[in-house]
């Protein structure tokens, strides 16, 4: 891989606003970012736009390009939905730009083995698992028993923000974008 841009990596428990922070430092041209956009395997909700907010791709579709070794990473993140970061986009936008990932926890973690020192592994932590149950039924997107498989999984992916490279607490947004674009500002340009 020949690239000149660096990795940030946002991993998080679903719910943690990791997804909200990630488009608010998109927004800071001064960091040169572009999304990396995975490949799903799950339904499209109804404000998603395919090629900008995933790749929707069918199961059959997402094995061979598996079979083909065309991922970065990828993962079964819930029963029979599978996410991935496909190396053809990533090494193509690290051509000329810094690259960030919203991505689950395990995925996060072998990006950043993958990338190494050109990483920057950020874990977003909810305040609370009550909080984050909060969040979710606020959002009106999942249905109580995916809610509870949610904050089931939240619990073990919890457990692996000791390997990550910094964790931000989103207890207030404001103050976790503000911690975000410093963080991720001085790794850019140390």
């Amino acid at each position: 891989m020949k690239s000149s841009g660096k990795c940030i990596i946002f991993s998080a428990p679903s719910g943690s606003g990791k997804t909200t922070l990630v488009k608010d430092l998109i927004d800071k041209s001064k960091l040169n970012l572009r999304f990396s956009i995975s490949a799903t395997t799950r339904q499209k909700r109804l404000k998603e736009v395919n090629g900008k907010d995933y790749f929707f791709i069918s199961k059959a579709e997402f094995q061979t390009l598996v079979k083909n070794d065309k991922f970065l990473e990828y993962e079964e993140v819930y029963d029979g939905v599978f996410y991935g970061s496909l190396k053809d986009k990533v090494n193509s936008l690290l051509k000329e730009f810094n690259i960030i990932f919203d991505i689950d926890v395990i995925g996060g973690l072998r990006l950043k083995k993958y990338f190494n020192e050109k990483a920057l592994a950020i874990f977003i932590k909810p305040p609370n698992i009550n909080e984050l149950k909060k969040r979710l039924e606020s959002r009106g997107l999942d249905s109580q028993e995916s809610i509870e498989t949610r904050i089931k999984k939240a619990k073990t992916e919890i457990d692996k923000e000791d390997q990550f490279d910094i964790t931000i607490i989103n207890n207030n947004l404001e103050e976790a974008k503000k911690d975000s674009y410093n963080i991720v500002k001085k790794f850019l340009f140390k």
